[in-house]
């Protein structure tokens, strides 16, 4: 949904949307940006890719991908209306209480922010690859909840169509009455500075669509639940090399025959049922074939989710930019065109 839409719902000019950046999904009132219902922003989201690789490894370069004002203009001229920042907070935040985090990380999370909304782009900012939470969270829970009340504060001000997602895919020790608990914390620590933006939040199990029957949510009208998607497995991960055994898919094809459809169709369909009985507009925030599998495989797969996920009602932003998984050549300054074409129809 584009900023005309969201002006046809609030029943404002184009000022009244504007943020700070020149971007804006809410009206600004003296208490902040107005609020906008999950359902309707989560329509905003609309079509969108994620910026991973980046500001989520241990230190932005580290995996071969660093941000650059170019890949914000790229990913909105090509039609995407959302980017999701995936942030590695835990590699700049402190040990110890209060637990700070590094000024210098905040500015660049800032410019990322102020390129997407430059760009008229939504901007979905998470905690990222915050591995001691799957292992030891009860340990780390003090440290998580002090690093969303710095980058919610900082954020407050922001336009409404910057997103918060409290936890990449909580799995590993993150049991689902742990984390249901967490979860009332997180939101609750956010709420004290941002009383009405949307957040992003998910299930166990990796964001897995499983575990969506035990993700137990607080009321809050401004929540939008988030599922991830890479099935079949041994397709989507074949020959990647942080998958135990992967290799051993490699060759393995989607041909889109009436059964693999049927697979596919069924899980989003599932999601997108547990999304109308409890109320909830459901964003799928990752899916993705790694480049190892076939490029017609690949296409013909991220086709048929895409257009699903769009027929279910979901908002989507495709797992990746420009690194395995990804659409986008920086060394050509060009698209992988048949993904892009797959993605971006019309």
């Amino acid at each position: 949904m584009q900023a005309s839409r969201l002006k046809q719902w609030l029943g404002v000019g184009t000022i009244g949307l504007m943020g700070a950046a020149g971007c804006g999904a809410g009206v600004a009132g003296p208490d902040g940006p107005a609020a906008v219902p999950a359902r309707v922003m989560n329509e905003q989201l609309g079509r969108g890719v994620n910026f991973g690789n980046a500001l989520e490894a241990p230190r932005e370069g580290d995996w071969g991908v660093t941000l650059e004002a170019l890949h914000f203009q790229r990913a909105a001229e090509a039609g995407f209306e959302t980017v999701r920042l995936p942030v590695r907070w835990s590699s700049h935040t402190g040990e110890s209480s209060p637990y700070v985090v590094e000024p210098a990380f905040l500015e660049r999370v800032d410019w990322a922010i102020d390129q997407a909304l430059a760009n008229d782009l939504n901007v979905i900012v998470n905690v990222h690859h915050y591995e001691e939470m799957a292992t030891n969270p009860t340990a780390h829970t003090a440290r998580w909840l002090a690093i969303w009340r710095q980058v919610a504060s900082r954020n407050r001000d922001r336009p409404q169509n910057v997103l918060f997602e409290l936890l990449n895919e909580p799995h590993g020790g993150l049991t689902a009455g742990l984390w249901n608990g967490m979860l009332r914390d997180g939101i609750a620590a956010i709420r004290e500075s941002n009383p009405d933006r949307n957040l992003v939040v998910g299930p166990v199990q990796w964001n897995s669509t499983d575990a969506l029957p035990q993700l137990d949510l607080p009321d809050d009208d401004h929540l939008i639940v988030t599922v991830h998607f890479y099935e079949p497995f041994p397709f989507t991960h074949q020959g990647a090399s942080w998958v135990d055994g992967a290799d051993a898919w490699l060759g393995t094809e989607w041909h889109g025959t009436e059964e693999e459809r049927a697979f596919v169709t069924g899980i989003l369909e599932r999601a997108a049922e547990w999304g109308r009985s409890h109320g909830r507009p459901i964003f799928l925030g990752e899916f993705g074939a790694y480049s190892a599998a076939d490029m017609d495989s690949r296409t013909r797969w991220t086709a048929y989710v895409a257009r699903e996920a769009e027929r279910l009602g979901m908002s989507w932003t495709y797992w990746e930019f420009m690194a395995g998984f990804g659409l986008y050549d920086p060394a050509t300054d060009g698209w992988v065109q048949p993904l892009r074409d797959a993605l971006l129809p019309d």
